[in-house]
């Protein structure tokens, strides 16, 4: 049979090929009628299925480790959440909603606001409808949704993959993931790498070829079709990864090696994991049960739960990143036409000094409580007069380290003014890539331009390099792109210091990192700035740290 040959965004390296497994696509939306006779009865049935799909899920996170066990635990807890399954019962008390209309109903409110709010949250809208289909599912005795069980060693293809279906795939049946929705920064594609599963996401129309057979190349982002005849060819098996837990390369140039975090969990199992510190800590989720502004004691606590673990490290704490565009209730801020443009992140600060005055001091004392290194840094900057304000706001509330995001195009091209104003600055290069190409990174129609090998971005970047090497400061990347072995090498290259990634991530880049010579990684980083596309740009580099 003639194969056909699409093109997606290859997110986790490898080549292999083999049989499709298609998984099935999630329940259809329920029925809003009829009205149940007893709307207390049904809403009682609420919680018991919410927390036996959590039970389930938290089975299943034993039987696995690190990213795959974190992730399955979070799903967990998303399904166990008083307030998601608070909403659905008053949904059938009041509007006498069945019980699994109210479920989907409930979770689609959650899911909007995740959605409103761009960057990391927005792609944990997904986690949200997966719990939601599984508690759906449960309240009409059916089939849960998932990946099937394998027989043999299979290519698995999907519109979606949920991260708890991700996180529980064996390696040794799975030959690769291919799916037509999904991006570069998803946790499916954090995921695969941290399984060494090759894997395409964001692939046009694959659905649409119905194929029996897939070549799947996670380097390039090329599926090709195949028949049932295909020869299995499994991914080479990585050389096991060994890395001393010091970032540098193998001629001694240090780069630290970091984590992000979001809440204390994440923070350790990434102290567990190896990680030199933290180069980013959302505060966000800190405040997003919140329906009123947590008070500096309380703040301070879920701070320093998350600082502990990294006592006497270096920890980079992101202050609020938030504004119309996030579900923060006591904001109380207007809807605007466009928020990711509007009032969002350092941009409410200065509307809401009080807010940032509070966050700073709660910082301040959970750094003094848990001895922690503690940096801030301030979201979505666009000039040195507005990283100006922030450094004299953090260095009012007794926090002498301060830095800012460069996640605007603007700040990128000023960047030697802004390094005037600041101790250090990191690269934000999700948001950094949607805003240079203007392309929604939850838009699998244009995942492509937020490719993180996009010569536009590497540009962008080696600005701040260049502009950290002429003032002698730091300069950090805490975007997906860091989690990147090869591509980090790249950002040494073009001047990058530091790198903060997914705990999965950690060890294969601090190992490649250990593997080559910075002399390398700036030659590299100069065959990939010479490339007119991010394929060439991979390639080029590949070919220099080879």
């Amino acid at each position: 049979m003639l194969s056909t040959r699409l093109t997606g965004v290859g997110v986790s390296p490898g080549h292999a090929a083999g049989p499709v497994v298609r998984v099935a696509e999630p329940l259809p939306e329920p029925a809003a009628t009829p009205a149940p006779a007893d709307p207390a009865a049904e809403a009682a049935r609420i919680r018991p299925a919410a927390e036996a799909v959590a039970a389930e899920l938290l089975d299943r996170a034993k039987a696995v480790s690190g990213e795959a066990s974190a992730v399955l635990e979070t799903t967990a807890a998303m399904a166990a959440d008083p307030a998601l399954i608070g909403q659905a019962e008053q949904l059938v008390v009041n509007s006498s909603l069945p019980a699994a209309r109210a479920v989907h109903q409930a979770a689609l409110g959650f899911a909007d606001a995740l959605r409103a709010a761009g960057g990391y949250l927005a792609e944990r809208a997904r986690d949200v409808l997966d719990v939601r289909d599984r508690v759906v599912a449960a309240l009409l005795g059916a089939e849960p949704p998932g990946v099937p069980e394998l027989t043999r060693p299979s290519v698995l293809l999907a519109r979606d993959l949920a991260p708890a279906d991700t996180a529980g795939l064996d390696p040794a049946k799975v030959l690769a993931l291919v799916t037509e929705e999904g991006g570069p920064t998803s946790h499916t594609a954090i995921l695969a790498r941290s399984l060494g599963i090759p894997a395409v996401v964001a692939c046009r129309g694959v659905l649409a070829t119905d194929p029996a057979g897939l070549v799947v190349d996670g380097d390039t982002g090329v599926v090709e079709t195949a028949g049932a005849d295909v020869e299995v060819r499994a991914a080479e098996t990585r050389a096991s990864q060994e890395w001393n837990g010091v970032g540098s390369t193998r001629d001694g140039h240090r780069v630290k090696v970091l984590a992000n975090v979001g809440a204390a969990e994440d923070a350790t199992a990434a102290s567990a994991a190896g990680a030199e510190g933290v180069g980013l800590f959302r505060t966000e989720f800190c405040y997003l049960s919140a329906t009123e502004e947590p008070d500096v004691a309380a703040q301070q606590a879920a701070y320093a739960a998350v600082l502990a673990p990294f006592s006497g490290k270096p920890v980079v704490v992101r202050t609020l990143d938030a504004g119309a565009d996030k579900p923060l209730g006591f904001l109380n801020q207007e809807p605007e036409p466009n928020p990711a443009l509007g009032v969002r992140g350092l941009r409410v600060a200065m509307d809401r000094v009080d807010v940032l005055d509070r966050q700073l001091s709660a910082i301040a004392g959970a750094a003094e409580q848990t001895g922690a290194q503690v940096s801030v840094m301030a979201p979505m900057v666009a000039t040195a007069e507005e990283a100006a304000w922030f450094v004299g706001r953090a260095r009012t509330a007794g926090i002498e380290r301060a830095g800012v995001m460069i996640e605007i195009p603007a700040a990128a091209l000023t960047a030697h003014e802004i390094f005037a104003e600041v101790d250090f600055v990191s690269l934000g290069t999700n948001d950094l890539a949607q805003y240079v190409f203007a392309a929604d990174r939850q838009v699998g129609a244009v995942a492509a331009l937020n490719d993180p090998w996009q010569p536009a971005l590497l540009r962008l970047v080696a600005l701040v390099g260049e502009a950290a090497g002429a003032a002698g400061k730091p300069a950090g990347v805490c975007g997906e792109a860091a989690a990147d072995p090869v591509l980090a090498a790249v950002l040494v290259g073009l001047g990058v210091s530091s790198l903060s990634m997914n705990t999965a991530a950690l060890t294969g880049v601090g190992a490649k990192l250990a593997s080559v010579t910075r002399d390398q990684c700036v030659q590299a980083a100069q065959a990939a700035l010479a490339a007119a596309d991010p394929a060439g740009a991979r390639t080029a580099a590949r070919a220099v740290l080879a």
